[in-house]
């Protein structure tokens, strides 16, 4: 990813010799549902006892998955992360909607038409590939007009927002057990993935919310190779670093 980067913290990882978090290392964390990403990077800084931590790309409270930690000099490698495509594995369900798009907010019942076939399904991921644009939803993190969108949503307040375009490299169904979609999708930095589920339902003309969500993947970086949380603890318990 870039030249720079020449040592990865991971699963692999069984000590800390050599390792200076104070100069900057990079650590890949596996981070649980429920936790929000900042509550990750506060969790890190007060294991190592480092002010500068920093993560490259904000995962949502609801979902799992690969988020990339950098610290001291590293963080200054963020950007190239953040420019990087992503991977996530995740659940459509159909016949729902949100205004969060997802299972956070208040959910409506739709209609599922019987002639919502698997073919059907699978045919309809395909139109998404390629560029295509999205309209950031209300629940975001995005300022418009120095307002963040969130914040006006908890509020019941709708506003207009620009498209961007975003590149959809690769949208897989995996599986169909009616009315929920199992799902792989690589994706440009920037794409929404609960709006890839909303704008995925409404095409099939039932609706469709986001209720599972992995990132499995950061350029080349797997979450297979990440660390849990309570491992880094862990490790750091045993190499002595301060609490």
């Amino acid at each position: 990813m870039t030249e720079s980067i020449n040592r990865i913290i991971t699963n692999q990882t069984s000590d800390f010799s050599g390792v200076d978090f104070a100069s900057g290392e990079i650590i890949l964390i596996d981070k649980p549902a429920g936790w929000s990403s900042f509550k990750v990077v506060h969790t890190i800084r007060k294991t190592i006892g480092v002010k500068k931590v920093g993560h490259s790309g904000t995962l949502d409270p609801m979902a799992s998955g690969l988020l990339i930690i950098c610290t001291g000099k590293k963080t200054k490698e963020i950007k190239y992360f953040l420019n990087s495509d992503k991977t996530y594995t995740g659940v459509i369900t159909l016949g729902k909607t949100s205004p969060s798009m997802d299972k956070e907010s208040e959910i409506t019942a739709r209609l599922i038409d019987k002639k919502i076939t698997d073919e059907l399904i699978r045919n309809t991921a395909r139109e998404f590939l390629g560029e295509i644009e999205q309209i950031p939803p209300m629940f975001s993190a995005i300022k418009i007009k120095g307002k963040r969108l969130y914040k006006l949503a908890r509020k019941g307040i709708e506003i207009e927002r620009p498209s961007r375009k975003v590149i959809i490299n690769s949208f897989k169904i995996n599986n169909i057990m009616m009315p929920d979609v199992e799902f792989e999708v690589n994706c440009s930095k920037g794409t929404y993935v609960r709006v890839l589920a909303n704008d995925f339902g409404e095409k099939l003309g039932c609706g469709g919310l986001l209720s599972e969500l992995r990132r499995t993947g950061i350029g080349d970086l797997s979450v297979k190779i990440a660390l849990n949380v309570e491992d880094f603890i862990n490790l750091a318990e045993r190499n002595s670093l301060p609490r």
